[in-house]
C-alpha cells in the first residue's frame, strides 16, 4: 500500500493518536460507489462507520438522501440533517419504541422506517403507534444467512401476511441484508448474494400477487451491493464503502475504492533490542479483528504487544527500528469499530488537516 497517500504536511501540529478521515479519498469511493449502484438514488448506506453529520451532508451533496441506522443516536443525527428516508435497521425492544416514535413526531420531513422479524414485537411497535396516531413503515427482516437477525426465508411469506392486519404498522417491503457474502473469491461471493435475491424477489412477487403491499426490497452490503445493482429494483445498502479499511481494501480488490482512513501515531519507546513502542494501543484502534491493522512505512515490523496505550513491534534482525517521536501510519482493519474509539476525527485535504468532525452519534445514551 502507498503510504504517500497517507503523509500529512502538518502532521508535527497534531496529538498521537489521532484517527484521520481523508476527505479526498472519501468523495472518491463516493464517487465510485454512485457508479457501481447506477445512480444515487439506489443507494440507502449504513452510516455506522462513520456516525458523523459531516459525512451525510457530503452523501447528499452526491445525490444520496435515505440513510440506515442501527442505534437511536444514530437516528436523530441523520434526522437532524433532514434526510429523506430514513432506516432503523435494528430491531426495536424496549424503550426504543418509545424513542424511536418520538423521533418520527419530531422530524415530520423525513420518513422513517422500522424492521422487525418477530410477531410479538411487531404487535408492539404497532400498538405503540396507534397510541401515538401514527402508522410506521416497516420492512421485514429477513436472515438471509447470516444468523444475526431475521426470519427464516421459509417463513416470511406467512409472517408478512400476518403483520399487514396490523393497524399500526404499514408493510412496505423486505430487509435482506447478506453480510455472510463476503468471500475474498468474487466468483463464490457472486453465487451466494445471487441465491439470495432470486428466493427474495420470488417471495416477493408471490406477496404481491396476493395483494400484499412489498415494494421496497433493501439488501447487501459493501461487499454485495455490487452484485446486487445488476436488479434495477432493489435498494444498496453498503456501510463501510465510503471510507473503508485495510480488510475490505485488501479482501475486496475488485471493487475500486481505497482505503480513506489511518490512524496517526508516534513511536514512544525503543524498550529492547529491536523492538519498537507505539502510542496507539487497544483505546485508539478496534481489536475485534485479528490484525488490528496495518503499519504503513515500516517493512516487515512484526507486531508482538498491544495493551491499552501501548503497541509494540519487533523489527527483521539487523534493521533499526524507526527513531523515537517519530510519526507513522496505521490503516485499521476494521474502521466502524475503530471510529467509535474517538470523540472526533481529523480531517485531511490536500495532504494537510484542515479541521475535525465530531463523531456526534458515538454514544448511545439519548438525553429526555
Amino acid at each position: 500500500m502507498n503510504d504517500t497517500l497517507y503523509r500529512v504536511r502538518n502532521a508535527e501540529a497534531q496529538c498521537t493518536p489521532s484517527l484521520l478521515y481523508y476527505k479526498d479519498l472519501i468523495t472518491q469511493n463516493m464517487r465510485a460507489a454512485v457508479e457501481l449502484a447506477g445512480g444515487a438514488g439506489r443507494l440507502w448506506p449504513h452510516i455506522k462507520t462513520h456516525k458523523m453529520r459531516e459525512m451525510i451532508s457530503l452523501s447528499q451533496s452526491m445525490g444520496i438522501n435515505r440513510f440506515k441506522c442501527a442505534t437511536i443516536a444514530e437516528l436523530l443525527m441523520v434526522a437532524s440533517c433532514k434526510a429523506a428516508h430514513i432506516l432503523m435497521a435494528y430491531p426495536l425492544v424496549g424503550p426504543n419504541i418509545g424513542l424511536f416514535l418520538r423521533a418520527v413526531k419530531m422530524f415530520k420531513g423525513s420518513r422513517f422506517y422500522a424492521v422487525g422479524d418477530d410477531p410479538a414485537q411487531l404487535e408492539r411497535l404497532s400498538d405503540a403507534s396507534l397510541s401515538e396516531g401514527l402508522v410506521i413503515p416497516v420492512l421485514l427482516d429477513v436472515n438471509m444467512g447470516m444468523n444475526r437477525t431475521g426470519v427464516a426465508l421459509d417463513r416470511v411469506k406467512a409472517l408478512y401476511r400476518r403483520c399487514v392486519a396490523l393497524p399500526g404498522i404499514q408493510m412496505e417491503g423486505l430487509h435482506c441484508y447478506d453480510g455472510h457474502c463476503n468471500d475474498a473469491d468474487l466468483k463464490k461471493r457472486k453465487e451466494k448474494a445471487l441465491s439470495g435475491i432470486e428466493t427474495v424477489r420470488g417471495i416477493r412477487a408471490e406477496l404481491s400477487a396476493e395483494g400484499c403491499s412489498c415494494d421496497l426490497l433493501v439488501m447487501g452490503g459493501t461487499p454485495s451491493f455490487p452484485i446486487h445493482a445488476a436488479y434495477d429494483d432493489v435498494y444498496l445498502s453498503p456501510g463501510t464503502i465510503f471510507v473503508g479499511d485495510y480488510r475490505y481494501g485488501s479482501d475486496l480488490t475488485d471493487l475500486p475504492m481505497i482505503p480513506a482512513a489511518a490512524v496517526m501515531t508516534r513511536v514512544i519507546s525503543h524498550p529492547k533490542e529491536g523492538l519498537f513502542t507505539l502510542d496507539t494501543g487497544s483505546k485508539g484502534i478496534s481489536t475485534d479483528m485479528t490484525g488490528r491493522g496495518t503499519l504503513l512505512g515500516v517493512d516487515g515490523a512484526e507486531p508482538i504487544l498491544q495493551s491499552e496505550e501501548h503497541w509494540v513491534f519487533r523489527m527483521p534482525e539487523g534493521r533499526p527500528p524507526p527513531a523515537i517521536g517519530e510519526i507513522l501510519y496505521v490503516i485499521p482493519m476494521h474502521i466502524c469499530t475503530t471510529t467509535a474509539l474517538y470523540d472526533s476525527v481529523s480531517v485531511v485535504e490536500g495532504g494537510e488537516v484542515v479541521g475535525c468532525w465530531e463523531v456526534s452519534a458515538r454514544g448511545r445514551a439519548v438525553n429526555e
